[in-house]
C-alpha cells in the first residue's frame, strides 16, 4: 500500500490523471494530505488525486486578501464554489465526486495564500467506530458474544433486574448520572426506541449476530420516564411521516419492564413502560397509591357559539369546598380526559392537596376537544378560544355550577400545545385569567405566515406588549432539546421565562429529567399548584419556599 501511494505522488508531480482519461497540467504543486502548498498567483490550480466518495476537509489561508476557493473539472470548468470572498484563515469540506480535477484558488491582482488537506476519509473508513460500551454489562456480553458464546445467561438476569439497565458511569461514579441501557431481545430486523430519553425515534443497535439490541444514554440520576419499544417497524417507500407512523403499527410495552402502566390495560399495545430512578422528585399529592376521589364528578356537554363546537366539561369539587368561596381556586385543565384517569389522577391529587392544607380549596374543570382536528386549531394560541373561554365558558359555569371566580384566583393549566393555550389565553385575557401553568408548552409554535427569522410566536408577543398581571409557571422536560438545526420545547421554554423575566413578570420554572410525557406532567401540575398558591408551610420548590401572593422566581434544574 505505501508503494503504491508513493508512485501514485510521483506521477502527481508531472500530470494527473481523471476518470474519463484527460488530462490537466497544474499550475502549481499537486496537494498532498498535511503537506501545505502557497502562492501568490491571481490564479492558480492544485491538482487532486482522490478517490470517489472520499471525505476531504482543507483550510486556506489568505492572510488579509480575499480569496475565492472552487473546485473545478480536467477542463478548468468550476464544479462547486467552496469558499466565496473569504479572508483569513477559513475551513472548507467536500464529497469528491467523479469529474473533480482540482482546486482553483483566485485572489486579487496581488496576494498570497497557502492551501492545506487536512482530512481524508475514504467511503471504507466512513463509519462509526464505537470507544466501548457505555455500559459494563453490554461490554462484557460483547467480549463473549465475540468469543461465540451465549446470551441466555444475560437474558436469565435481565428477566431478574428489569429494564432498562441503570449502571454507574465507570469514568465518573458519584456525577450525578448513570448510564440507561434500553433492550429488547429477538427482533429480526431494528427496533425503535419511543420516550425515551431523547426527543427522537431512537434505532436499538444489534449487539453483533446475537439476539440482542440495545441503546445507551447518560441520563441524570432524577430522570423520570415512560417509554415504549416497537420491534420490527415495517420499512416500506413512503413519505418520512408514514413511515414514522408505521412505528405505531408495533408500538408497545417493553416485555422486560418490570412497571407496566397502566397495569389493568387490555394488552401491552396499550401500556407504556415506567423509569424512575431514586431521585426522581416526589410528585405533590402523588406519593400514595390511587384511590377513588372523594368529591363529586359532574360531566356536561358545553357548545361554544363563537367556536362553533360541542365539548364534553367536566367539574371536580374535593369534599367542603364551596366553588363560590372568595378564596377557591379555579383550575381550568386542557386536554381534561388525560387527567381524568389512573395515568395522573387529579381529582385525587386535589384531594390530598386541599386536604392536607398544602393548597387552598380548589375546583378543576377538565375542557375536552371536540375533536383531534379542532385542537390542532383551537389550542396553538387561537383568539377565538381565548374569547371562548372568557366569554362563554366562565358564565356557563357560574351558571351551572354556581363557580364563582376571581383572576388572581384563577389559573389556565395545559401541557403540550394545552401549555401554549394557557399562556396565550392568559395573555389575551388577563380581565379573566390571572395565572398561567404550562408543562412541556409547544412554544416552538409559529403561525404559518411568520418570519422565518421569527419561529418563537409567544416569546416575541410578550417581548411587544406591555406587561400584563398575569403570573407564571413553566415546566420543560431535559429530554425535550431540539436538534438537526431545530428550536425545541426546552429551549423555547427557557427562552420564553427569560423574555418574561425581562419584562417585570413572576415566574416560576423547572426544568424535569423527562421527556413530553403525561407521567412527568401529573407531577408537574401539582408543582405548579403548590408554586402558584402554596401556602408556604410544607411544599417546598426550587430551593425555597412556595409562597402565595409574590411569587418567587427560580432556575432550579432536576
Amino acid at each position: 500500500m505505501l508503494m503504491e501511494r508513493v508512485k501514485r505522488l510521483m506521477v502527481l508531480g508531472v500530470v494527473m490523471m481523471v476518470p474519463n482519461g484527460c488530462a490537466v497540467m497544474p499550475d502549481r504543486s499537486p496537494l498532498v494530505l498535511d503537506v501545505p502548498v502557497s502562492g501568490t498567483e491571481r490564479d492558480a490550480v492544485h491538482s487532486l488525486e482522490l478517490d470517489d466518495g472520499d471525505y476531504v476537509e482543507g483550510v486556506l489561508d489568505s492572510g488579509a486578501d480575499v480569496a475565492d476557493l472552487r473546485l473545478i473539472d480536467q477542463d478548468g470548468r468550476p464544479i462547486r464554489l467552496l469558499l466565496n470572498g473569504t479572508a483569513g484563515r477559513e475551513v472548507f469540506r467536500f464529497v469528491t465526486k467523479p469529474g473533480m480535477a482540482a482546486l482553483r484558488v483566485t485572489l486579487p491582482a496581488s496576494g498570497g495564500y497557502r492551501l492545506t488537506l487536512t482530512r481524508r476519509i475514504a467511503v471504507a473508513d466512513q463509519h462509526p467506530v464505537r470507544q466501548g460500551h457505555l455500559s459494563p454489562t453490554i461490554a462484557a456480553l460483547a467480549e463473549t458474544v465475540k468469543r461465540g458464546g451465549s446470551t441466555d445467561a444475560f437474558w436469565q438476569d435481565v428477566a431478574r433486574r428489569g429494564t432498562p439497565l441503570v449502571e454507574p458511569l465507570k469514568d465518573a461514579p458519584g456525577s450525578g448520572q448513570v448510564a440507561m441501557t434500553f433492550l429488547a431481545r429477538g427482533a429480526r430486523r431494528n427496533v425503535r426506541l419511543l420516550g425515551g430519553p431523547t426527543s427522537n425515534h431512537e434505532n436499538l443497535e444489534r449487539l453483533g449476530q446475537s439476539d440482542v439490541w440495545f441503546k445507551s444514554f447518560i441520563v441524570p440520576v432524577s430522570t423520570r420516564l415512560s417509554y415504549q419499544i416497537a420491534p420490527d417497524v415495517p420499512d416500506f417507500p413512503g413519505t418520512c411521516r408514514e413511515c414514522r407512523m408505521a412505528i405505531l403499527a408495533q408500538l408497545q410495552a417493553d416485555p422486560l419492564n418490570h412497571r407496566p402502566w397502566p397495569s389493568d390495560a387490555p394488552d401491552r399495545y396499550n401500556q407504556v413502560s415506567l423509569v424512575e430512578l431514586p431521585d426522581a422528585p416526589l410528585q405533590p399529592g402523588l406519593e400514595s397509591v390511587w384511590a377513588e376521589p372523594a368529591g363529586r364528578l359532574i360531566a356536561e356537554r358545553f357548545t361554544s357559539r363563537i367556536l362553533g363546537n360541542t365539548r364534553n366539561v367536566t367539574v371536580y369539587a374535593p369534599p367542603g369546598v364551596d366553588p363560590a368561596g372568595k378564596d377557591t381556586i379555579l383550575l381550568l385543565l386542557f386536554d381534561g380526559p388525560d387527567y381524568l384517569d389512573r395515568r395522573a389522577p387529579v381529582p385525587t391529587m386535589l384531594d390530598r392537596l386541599t386536604g392536607g392544607g398544602r393548597l387552598p380549596p380548589t375546583v378543576a374543570v377538565f375542557i375536552a376537544n371536540p375533536t383531534a382536528e379542532a385542537r390542532e386549531r383551537e389550542l396553538p394560541a387561537n383568539p377565538a378560544f381565548a374569547t371562548m373561554l372568557a366569554d362563554e365558558l366562565l358564565p356557563w359555569l357560574r351558571e351551572r355550577a354556581s363557580i364563582r371566580s376571581r383572576p388572581d384566583r384563577t389559573v389556565l393549566a395545559g401541557s403540550s400545545y394545552g401549555g401554549l393555550a394557557a399562556v396565550s389565553a392568559a395573555l389575551a385575557r388577563p380581565d379573566r385569567f390571572g395565572n398561567a401553568l404550562s408543562m412541556s408548552g409547544s412554544f416552538w409554535w409559529h403561525p404559518a405566515d411568520a418570519p422565518p427569522d421569527r419561529p418563537e410566536h409567544m416569546a416575541g408577543l410578550v417581548a411587544s406588549r406591555d406587561r400584563r398581571p398575569v403570573r407564571f409557571f413553566l415546566s420543560a422536560g431535559l429530554f425535550e432539546a431540539g436538534g438537526d438545526g431545530e428550536i425545541g420545547i426546552l429551549e423555547t421554554s427557557r427562552h420564553l421565562r427569560d423574555v418574561l423575566e425581562a419584562k417585570g413578570y413572576e415566574v416560576a420554572y423547572r426544568d424535569y429529567a423527562a421527556g413530553h410525557d403525561l407521567f412527568a406532567w401529573r407531577g408537574a401540575l401539582g408543582d405548579g399548584l403548590l408554586a402558584l398558591f402554596g401556602d408556604g408551610s410544607g411544599a417546598v420548590l426550587y430551593g425555597h419556599s412556595a409562597q402565595a401572593p409574590g411569587l418567587k422566581t427560580s432556575r432550579a434544574a432536576d
